[in-house]
């Protein structure tokens, strides 16, 4: 029996995360992130994935208890290009291609349908993700799409949070995929990493991509790592901010980590 939850808690490790500017980053591929969120998923594991872009970095760095919540992720995956070669300048990881909540979402999606785990999507707007279920469905017949709603764009009321909380367990989702936005889905699946009893899979942008309500990036542009200046370009004054000075802050600190000019100590989980 011991020798039985051993080779299950075996199983269910994940990817080691390392320190880029403070923040616990996981080195992991698109398919160690997709096996690892499919095992726990089957096992009935409850806990948070998220995506971490140079802005969610960016909010981490002045926000310290949003980044100790990231410690408490299962998986923090590299999303953005920039924190993909800031694990390879840093620590030789050699990681070849980020892990995009957009192109991982379908591909969860698909696996979850093979194996028979319920999905449920939370968030954005009502005709948005009535869109993407329709989109997810068409693409992956085979998927169960267990629950389906938006969420109002305001603090929820106890009654609320407790009835959502409610209707996702209810559903026996395996996976719950968040659309919120960053640090706004983040906060939710760390408030509810002990309530909600499913995979919480933080995606932002990907509910607006698959569902066709927002363009994104022509391929050549997402493998150059020029995805941010095509979003810039199509929403100037909402995107400015966040790519521009959110860039700045995280190239200037890691040129001082690589240096070694200044430490950035992770917060204790």
């Amino acid at each position: 029996m011991a020798e039985r939850t051993n080779r299950q808690q075996a199983q269910l490790r994940w990817p080691q995360k390392l320190n880029v500017l403070g923040v616990g980053v996981s080195v992991t591929t698109p398919e160690e992130a997709l096996d690892a969120i499919i095992r726990a998923a089957k096992a009935g594991r409850s806990g948070c994935v998220a995506h971490l872009a140079v802005h969610s970095i960016a909010i981490a760095r002045r926000d310290p208890a949003f980044r100790k919540m990231l410690e408490d992720f299962l998986l923090a995956a590299p999303d953005g290009h920039s924190v993909r070669v800031a694990l390879n300048l840093l620590y030789g990881t050699r990681l070849r291609r980020r892990v995009s909540g957009p192109d991982l979402m379908p591909l969860l999606v698909e696996r979850a349908g093979q194996e028979g785990i319920g999905v449920y999507l939370f968030g954005s707007r009502p005709e948005v993700v009535k869109t993407l279920r329709e989109n997810l469905l068409a693409r992956s017949p085979r998927v169960r799409i267990v629950g389906c709603e938006s969420c109002p764009f305001r603090p929820l009321t106890q009654a609320e949070d407790e009835a959502i909380t409610e209707r996702i367990n209810r559903s026996g989702a395996g996976i719950v995929f968040l659309g919120l936005g960053c640090p706004l889905q983040e906060r939710f699946a760390w408030e509810h990493r002990n309530r909600i009893q499913a995979v919480m899979v933080c995606v932002g942008a990907a509910f607006d991509f698959l569902a066709g309500t927002v363009p994104r990036a022509p391929g050549w542009m997402q493998r150059a790592g020029l995805e941010w200046f095509f979003r810039l370009a199509k929403e100037p004054r909402r995107m400015w901010k966040r790519y521009l000075v959110a860039g700045a802050v995280f190239l200037s600190g890691l040129l001082l980590q690589l240096t070694g000019v200044k430490q950035f100590p992770r917060e204790a989980a």
